[in-house]
């Protein structure tokens, strides 16, 4: 069986590319880019210090975005990292992994209303992502739960300024709370679903589930820095 587009996160399958983007930027002189680049993919925790080092950030957030030769998904774990500070354990370098490749997905707006690539319909609402889990089969409530998390971490997150503008000034009933709540329980639901273990993502959708305003809290960031750029 595929493994779901989201579930494709782990931080060694970042483009050879990305690597050489930032080892071609490496402080150090006399620094070979490609062999660099092909040696630090097989060692996870080095790769992990790398992205959160300053020359890493500076080189990625500093130049024009329009002109960065960068992934989306480097872009998104490094801009994360960057507006989410501090010493990590292991759960929250793989969350902030996963979310970097959520984002990188959802750049698409075809992707960000589609439980799933190549689905016929789209969905612009939480309600009717919700009536369709209750009446999926198992593998598809799992996706259908997943999408439901994802989707709301991105709506509090990324779009949280325009969901109170929205509530404040246009009357509308939903507020932040809603898709907090929505995004710590179907999360949470997806975590004890048995496809969350056999992709790996158990821990993912608990720590998400349990720390959900903390990650909003860095997408937050990451919309509003973006904007001020």
């Amino acid at each position: 069986m595929q493994s779901p587009d989201f579930a494709r996160f782990d931080i060694q399958s970042l483009a050879p590319a990305d690597l050489i983007f930032l080892f071609e930027r490496f402080p150090a002189s006399n620094v070979d880019a490609v062999e660099a680049a092909r040696r630090v993919i097989e060692q996870p925790s080095t790769l992990e210090s790398l992205l959160e080092s300053r020359f890493v950030v500076k080189a990625v957030l500093e130049p024009d975005p329009a002109s960065l030769s960068v992934s989306p998904r480097l872009f998104f774990n490094v801009l994360l990292r960057h507006c989410l500070p501090g010493r990590r354990e292991a759960a929250e370098r793989e969350a902030l992994n996963y979310l970097a490749n959520v984002l990188a997905l959802f750049v698409r707006t075809d992707r960000l209303y589609r439980v799933q690539a190549g689905d016929g319909q789209a969905h612009e609402y939480l309600v009717d992502l919700v009536a369709e889990a209750a009446d999926a089969n198992p593998e598809r409530q799992f996706l259908v739960c997943t999408h439901i998390g994802n989707y709301a971490m991105f709506l509090s997150g990324v779009c949280a300024p325009w969901i109170e503008h929205r509530r404040r000034f246009r009357r509308r009933p939903l507020s932040l709370d809603y898709y907090r709540g929505m995004g710590r329980s179907y999360y949470a639901s997806a975590a004890r679903h048995p496809r969350a273990q056999d992709l790996h993502l158990r821990g993912v959708f608990g720590q998400l589930s349990q720390r959900f305003d903390y990650y909003r809290s860095g997408l937050e960031r990451l919309s509003r820095r973006a904007w001020a750029a």
